[in-house]
């Protein structure tokens, strides 16, 4: 059996800024990751240009049972201090659009980054290993013998990207140590539609546009894109992590703008037409428009179909699931968890940190910024 200082399971984003955090203060640490290489899921990420962080992130942009848990780590490490770190190691990084930032190259610079900094603070790196059982003592079993530490770091995620090995390892080690875990979901994942709704958009797969989409507290203003299966693009992905079973969004389907109806034959398709892709507006008036020309609607009619183009309820059929899903929304609990240290109240030594963790953020960075945040501030503590 060898000890450590510190044992961190899991080596993608959390868990290997946490490893360096905790190795720059003198502490011996062991990541243990069950794929071939660490960071896979960083890898993939943005169209492999990885939107590490949102500079705009802060607690209102995360959902969780307790939106507040997530303040006081936030302000102890900054979307500007990972930037700064990033700019020490030389990345060069654009910010793409509402806050987005991406590496200018590739996102195996922030694989990098991070191999440099856990290098540098001495912390040791296992890959391909199968991780048994965890037990009391932290005692941790790998197929080449066991390990065992004063502090365990579990950074294991969700159960979203199944193919790169997700599973729900982190959440049976918090049940096992007596703490509660929040219920699961997939979230920004796409939604699909119901068959008649289905039928009519079949014709329109890949068709994009603007849109502003309500559900609960998500208020969102991008695009919305039409899949094979349903919606998807920003907008839907955003709203998808506020979407329960029975609940209807409401889409404004021409955000910021009135319909200019004209008297005349004009069709509604082909008034439409000038807003959206054509193609879309004819699967979208097989559903909604009076089948006349437009000089035989009445006022009524004319009234009625511009509001249900600012507030188009759609009754989604469900979501696409874990398959498709980028993250998970629900993990362990926050009340059993220091919102300073991330370590659990009623186990000493032993932390959760990024998405296994019930904090969810927005697309576009948020999440990111959340693994570095948390894994800053378990890697002072463990």
């Amino acid at each position: 059996m060898r000890a450590y200082d510190v044992i961190v399971i899991g080596g993608g984003a959390a868990g290997l800024f946490c490893a360096a955090t905790a190795g720059r203060r003198g502490r011996r640490v062991l990541v243990l990751e069950h794929n071939g290489r660490p960071g896979e899921k960083i890898r993939i990420s943005g169209g492999g240009r990885c939107n590490f962080t949102n500079i705009h992130a802060g607690p209102d942009n995360y959902i969780s049972a307790n939106p507040g848990f997530c303040r006081s780590a936030l302000a102890r490490f900054s979307p500007g201090d990972f930037l700064a770190l990033a700019g020490k190691h030389g990345i060069a990084f654009h910010e793409k659009t509402l806050g987005q930032q991406f590496c200018n190259g590739s996102s195996q610079e922030i694989i990098g980054m991070l191999l440099s900094e856990c290098a540098e603070a001495g912390v040791e790196i296992r890959c391909g290993c199968r991780i048994g059982e965890v037990r009391a003592g932290f005692r941790v079993q790998v197929d080449a013998g066991e390990h065992c530490c004063d502090s365990l770091v579990v950074a294991t995620g969700g159960l979203s990207f199944a193919k790169l090995g997700a599973g729900d390892f982190g959440h049976r080690v918090a049940r096992q140590f007596g703490m509660d875990v929040t219920p699961l979901r997939p979230g920004l994942v796409p939604l699909t539609l119901p068959g008649p709704v289905l039928r009519a958009f079949a014709p329109v797969s890949g068709v994009s546009l603007p849109v502003r989409v309500r559900c609960h507290r998500g208020d969102f203003s991008e695009s919305l894109l039409v899949t094979h299966r349903g919606f998807s693009g920003p907008a839907v992905l955003q709203i998808s992590s506020f979407w329960n079973p029975g609940d209807v969004p409401s889409f404004d389907l021409l955000p910021g703008k009135s319909l200019p109806f004209r008297r005349g034959r004009t069709s509604a398709p082909a008034l439409l037409a000038e807003f959206w892709p054509r193609r879309f507006a004819d699967a979208w008036c097989s559903l909604h428009a009076p089948q006349k020309p437009l000089d035989r609607w009445s006022d009524s009619e004319c009234r009625r179909f511009e509001e249900l183009i600012h507030n188009w309820p759609v009754a989604f059929a469900g979501t696409e699931g874990y398959a498709k899903a980028e993250v998970t929304i629900g993990g362990v609990d926050t009340g059993g968890l220091s919102s300073k240290t991330m370590e659990s109240r009623t186990q000493p030594g032993l932390f959760f940190i990024g998405e296994v963790v019930d904090v969810t953020g927005w697309l576009g960075g948020y999440n990111f910024q959340w693994a570095w945040t948390s894994a800053h501030a378990a890697g002072h503590a463990a």
